[in-house]
């Protein structure tokens, strides 16, 4: 059954282009000549998805092949989940507007646990039973992936099976096995088993979890022979042999990031113990200067963007970023394209590296010290001094900038009242430094703005077992900072996050099966959209833990001990406890640990064998 959207429908809604598709570069296939029809979900809104790089590749990768049809699948915006709901319009691809739950497999990228409702909403609005077990031989697998999948847990009750780590090689594998159990005959249990064999998958339903007196876990087993007792994240070895799309899917309408996105590399050298990014995505592993440059000309010509962004966690990392972004320049140049170099660290921000970042548009400038005092940066392994913070600020405002973005995180371990006015103090030095050079040298107009973020422990990371500021605490400190700014300058704009929505989101990051409890309730009291302040409905999250009888402090704000077993403790992330341990007690005494590339710090990701780490034998890098 075909979805037909009449001009009754689109001309009700905010941005129809939303729901029409028919873009530049959209995949058109014969649904009839496929074996294996896959909708990838991304679990909100069109242009918020469609700015995502794991879609635009994943979706390349599973087109390239004959028997696979893979189209894009977003959260309606509210308006038009209230025309669907009361038209009975079910939830539908872009590419031909076939229903969901008419394809063989469903797979969301989980993204931020602050999404978790619209995958519960995106699976009722396509007519898919929401938990696992309710599903049929007739309903499509719905799987799930993606860096919130290193703690599966929370949506354990509701994914049939979880691909761990990058998916380019595991999900063709996941086809192949689909295929062959389409073929046999065999009931829904057999493929969740032979998935659970292709390495990287994990399917919940075949693992119990049992429980202390004091609701810690007891333990987590597999319940059927040959089910692994942990899984390991899958990698992409080889970046350079890797697909990657050029011909990328050009939308109607502005997107957040609507530009080419060109990835230089994979994970971070830095090892920064906030950062959960930083310790998932290890080993890092870079493309070569010659392929990007191939990527980059064959996107241009594909898509007509005017616009280059590179894409890593730390861009003034790259091995070769000099020599690679004066060929860059000598393209975009050529061309008429802009060269955005974003994820520039404060420790190493040039005047090259300025001058090359303004040649084409000078826009402004981000740098994120995350903490106030040099202190608190030792504590978190942030690596960078003031001297650097200064001498960036200097060559930034000497260089014509006078639009700079400071990014600090409040609720960091071990921090005071100290480290907090310490942020201040940061603030006030950039406009000091922007006043002591002279006027007919610096851009008219300063504005510094500082934003602030409340800290969220994250699995994977040195501060796992830490326990989250209360909102109350993270509202004191937003407040006592914001009056210290006030007496800094005019010049400084003040941002900060919604402590409410960190402390949800320590929940779920840290959450196990039972919160799966809590997620359903509060779908139900009418929660979706969670990351959007206009639908956010913090008083309707925390009916919802009442009901079920469950303390949200429990997961968010309690330390744990070393010793206890976490929801994701049979997750291999690559990464070994017992580093991440090292890690922490380092951190309390402010000890910092240096990058990769100056030192191996044991931390076990040698084990994949490659790229930095290549050098490292398996055993010798795991303690």
């Amino acid at each position: 059954m075909r979805i037909r959207l009449d001009d009754k429908i689109l001309m009700n809604v905010e941005k129809p282009a939303r729901y029409t598709g028919g873009e530049w570069n959209m995949v058109v296939k014969d649904p009839e000549n496929v074996d294996v029809r896959f909708a990838f979900c991304f679990p909100d809104v069109y242009e918020v998805g469609m700015s995502h790089l794991g879609i635009k590749i994943l979706y390349h990768v599973l087109n390239k092949r004959s028997d696979t049809y893979c189209e894009r699948v977003f959260a309606p915006w509210a308006d038009m989940e209230k025309i669907m709901r009361e038209r009975g319009i079910p939830l539908f691809a872009l590419e031909t507007k076939d229903p969901v739950k008419e394809f063989d497999i469903v797979g969301f990228t989980l993204q931020y646990e602050m999404c978790y409702t619209n995958v519960l909403n995106m699976l009722d609005l396509a007519g898919i039973p929401l938990l696992a077990e309710e599903r049929g031989k007739n309903h499509p697998f719905v799987i799930a992936g993606g860096p919130c999948a290193c703690n599966p847990e929370p949506l354990a009750d509701f994914i049939d099976f979880f691909v761990i780590g990058e998916g380019e090689e595991v999900i063709l594998e996941i086809i192949d096995a689909y295929k062959e159990w389409k073929n046999s005959g065999s009931g829904r249990t057999e493929f969740l088993r032979m998935a659970a064999k292709i390495p990287g998958v994990y399917v919940p339903s075949f693992y119990k979890v049992t429980y202390n007196e004091d609701n810690t876990i007891s333990g987590i087993k597999p319940v059927y022979p040959g089910i692994p007792e942990k899984v390991r994240k899958r990698i992409i070895k080889d970046m350079d042999a890797v697909d990657f799309p050029e011909d990328i899917v050009v939308p109607f309408i502005g997107t957040v990031h609507d530009r080419i996105m060109l990835e230089m590399f994979r994970g971070c050298i830095r090892g920064c113990r906030f950062c959960q990014a930083g310790f998932i995505y290890r080993p890092v592993r870079e493309k070569s200067p010659g392929v990007l440059l191939k990527q980059a000309k064959g996107s241009i010509e594909k898509t007509g963007y005017e616009e280059i962004s590179l894409v890593s966690l730390s861009t003034s990392d790259y091995s070769c970023l000099a020599d690679f972004t004066e060929e860059l320049l000598k393209l975009t140049e050529e061309r008429k394209i802009n060269l955005s170099l974003p994820s520039l660290r404060i420790d190493n921000f040039t005047i090259d590296l300025m001058e090359k970042a303004q040649k084409v548009r000078k826009s402004g400038l981000t740098f994120a010290p995350e903490a106030g005092t040099q202190r608190l940066r030792d504590v978190i392994n942030k690596g960078i001094t003031e001297e650097d913070m200064e001498n960036s600020l200097r060559i930034a405002f000497e260089g014509g900038w006078n639009n700079v973005k400071l990014y600090f995180m409040v609720g960091l371990p071990t921090e005071t009242e100290e480290d907090i006015a310490g942020i201040a103090d940061l603030a006030k030095k950039a406009v000091d430094i922007y006043y002591r050079i002279p006027k007919e040298k610096r851009a008219k107009g300063l504005n510094v703005t500082v934003s602030t973020s409340c800290f969220v422990p994250k699995p994977f990371t040195p501060f796992q077992w830490f326990g989250q500021n209360t909102v109350e605490e993270f509202h004191k400190k937003q407040m006592y900072l914001k009056d210290k700014l006030s007496k800094v300058s005019r010049a400084i704009t003040y941002n900060w996050h919604d402590a409410r929505v960190s402390f949800l989101e320590a929940v779920f990051a840290r959450g196990d099966r039972r919160v799966g409890r809590v997620l359903l309730r509060a779908w139900r009291n009418g929660c979706r959209f969670d990351a959007w302040n206009e639908f956010f409905k913090y008083d309707a999250w925390m009916q919802a833990f009442e009901e079920e009888g469950i303390d949200p402090a429990f997961y968010a704000n309690r330390t744990r001990d070393y010793g206890e077993i976490l929801p994701w403790s049979h997750i291999d992330m690559g990464v070994s406890q017992k580093f991440l341990q090292r890690e922490c007690e380092k951190a309390y005494k402010g000890i910092v640990t240096p990058n990769c590339r100056i030192q191996c710090t044991g931390c076990g990701s040698a084990v994949f064998g490659a790229g930095i780490c290549k050098t490292v034998s398996a055993g010798g890098n795991t303690p």
